[in-house]
C-alpha cells in the first residue's frame, strides 16, 4: 500500500507540471494576442483609425452651371424692349452690375466656359425635359430651374396648364436629368406672384401698352378693371401658380439633391427698380441681381433654407 501510494503522488505530481506549462503557454499566447499590431479586444481602441467624415449629399460649391426656363432666365426686356439678353441672366450671365449666380459660385473667368443656358422665352413646363436634355449632355454640377409662369400666363384662364399635367411634365424633367446626370444638383425657383407684377407695372402707362402686345394675358389683360370677373380672373390665375409652387416644391423634395427655393422668389416684392422700364413685367438688370442673390444664397447654405 505504501508503494502505491508513492506512485500515485508521483503521477499526481507530474499532471500538475504539465498542467503548469500549458497554462503558461495560454497565458503568453494571449499577451501575444494583445500585443504588437494584433487588434485589441473588443471595446479596446487601440490601434484604430477614426471613421472619415460622410461626403455631404449638397456640394455648396458646384463645379459648374446650366439653366434651364423661361424667358427670365433669359433676361428678356431686361437690356431692351421685346429682346432676349442672357448676358444679364441672374444664373448664367457675364454682366457685372448682376453678378449672375453662376459667376458668383465660379468666378467670372471660369463662370465663361462652365456655365450653359438653355432657357427659351415663351418655354412652359412641357418644354423642360428637351432642355434637361440638353443639360444633360454638359454633365452639370448644378441644374437650375425657373419655369412656369408661362402655364399661367396663357391668352385665358381656361387655358392654363393642368396642374397635373405641370407636375407629370417636371417628374419628367426630372427623370431626364437623373437618367444622364444621376449627381447633379438641382435649384428650383418658385414661380413669381404675377398678381403683384400686375398691381405694380399697372400704373405705369408705358407698361400698359407693352401688355396690349400679348404679355401675360390672362393676368394683364384690361389692367384698370377692376370688376367683379376681372378680379376672379386675376384670383384664379394667382391660385393655378400657388398650386404649382407646390408642385415645384413636391416633387424636388423627393430628389435628395433638389434644393427649392422655399417660395422666395414667389414672396419677393418686386418694384419698380426691378422691373422692367420696357414692359414693367420681366426682371430689370437689378430684379435680375436680386434673383441672383437669393440663389447663391441658398445654393451656398450647408442647409436648405425654408
Amino acid at each position: 500500500m505504501r508503494i502505491r501510494s508513492h506512485r500515485s503522488a508521483a503521477v499526481r505530481a507530474a499532471v500538475a507540471g504539465v498542467t503548469a506549462v500549458l497554462l503558461g503557454a495560454a497565458g503568453l499566447a494571449a499577451c501575444d494576442a494583445i500585443g504588437g499590431n494584433s487588434p485589441g479586444p473588443k471595446g479596446s481602441t487601440a490601434g484604430t483609425k477614426p471613421s472619415p467624415k460622410p461626403t455631404p449629399t449638397w456640394d455648396t460649391s458646384p463645379h459648374s452651371v446650366a439653366a434651364v426656363g423661361d424667358s427670365i432666365t433669359r433676361g428678356f426686356d431686361a437690356c431692351s424692349v421685346l429682346t432676349d439678353c442672357p448676358e444679364v441672366s441672374w444664373a448664367t450671365g457675364s454682366d457685372t452690375g448682376v453678378r449672375s449666380l453662376a459667376v458668383r459660385l465660379l468666378g467670372k473667368d471660369r463662370a465663361a466656359t462652365h456655365s450653359w443656358n438653355y432657357a427659351r422665352t415663351g418655354a412652359r413646363m412641357a418644354d423642360l425635359p428637351a432642355q434637361m436634355e440638353q443639360a444633360a449632355a454638359v454633365s452639370p454640377g448644378l441644374v437650375t430651374v425657373m419655369a412656369g409662369a408661362n402655364d399661367a400666363c396663357r391668352p385665358t384662364p381656361a387655358s392654363m396648364t393642368p396642374v397635373d399635367t405641370f407636375r407629370a411634365d417636371f417628374e419628367d424633367a426630372m427623370r431626364t436629368l437623373r437618367r444622364e446626370v444621376p449627381k447633379a444638383q438641382v435649384y428650383v425657383s418658385s414661380v413669381p406672384d404675377l398678381k403683384r407684377l400686375w398691381s405694380a407695372g399697372r400704373t405705369n402707362p408705358l407698361g400698359k401698352q407693352v401688355w396690349k402686345l400679348g404679355i401675360c394675358s390672362s393676368m394683364l389683360a384690361d389692367p384698370d378693371d377692376l370688376a367683379a370677373a376681372a378680379t376672379r380672373r386675376r384670383a384664379s390665375v394667382q391660385d393655378r401658380v400657388v398650386a404649382y409652387n407646390e408642385v415645384l416644391q413636391d416633387v424636388c423634395a423627393k430628389d435628395r439633391r433638389c434644393r427649392y427655393d422655399g417660395g422666395a422668389v414667389f414672396d419677393y416684392r418686386f418694384d419698380g427698380r426691378q422691373l422692367s422700364h420696357w414692359d414693367w413685367f420681366h426682371p430689370s438688370k437689378d430684379g435680375q441681381s436680386r434673383l441672383a442673390a437669393m440663389a447663391y444664397r441658398r445654393v451656398t447654405a450647408k442647409e436648405p433654407i425654408t
